[in-house]
């Protein structure tokens, strides 16, 4: 597939933190290291093949570390790599507008947030 220069170094970053989970496994792991139940249980509404993707794609990214321990049964445990977590001030910035949002949203609904 033939990729086009891109122009704006925000699409870099939406290239690898954009959709719907990735934000979201990256906020469980600036937790700390987090077994695929752990992530999966946390994460209302995803399913496991979603995850599953997800987490390979940042691995692939260099974002994510999977590591798998030779036991019975298998442990498979995920952490941030260093470029995962150079991303914590861009998610703790979202988190910080979103939260800014949801209580404007409150106020002009009269409803509590």
């Amino acid at each position: 597939m033939k990729t086009r220069p891109t122009k704006c170094p925000a699409e870099i970053t939406l290239s690898v933190v954009g959709g719907r989970w990735k934000t979201l496994i990256l906020w469980q792991l600036f937790q700390g290291t987090r077994r695929f139940s752990e992530l999966y249980r946390a994460m209302d509404g995803i399913t496991q093949k979603m995850l599953t993707q997800q987490l390979r794609e940042m691995e692939k990214d260099g974002i994510v570390n999977r590591r798998v321990y030779a036991e019975v049964p298998p442990r498979v445990e995920y952490s941030l790599m260093p470029m995962g977590q150079s991303l914590k001030p861009v998610v703790d910035a979202m988190c910080k507008w979103g939260a800014k949002q949801m209580t404007a949203m409150g106020e002009r609904s009269g409803m509590a947030v």
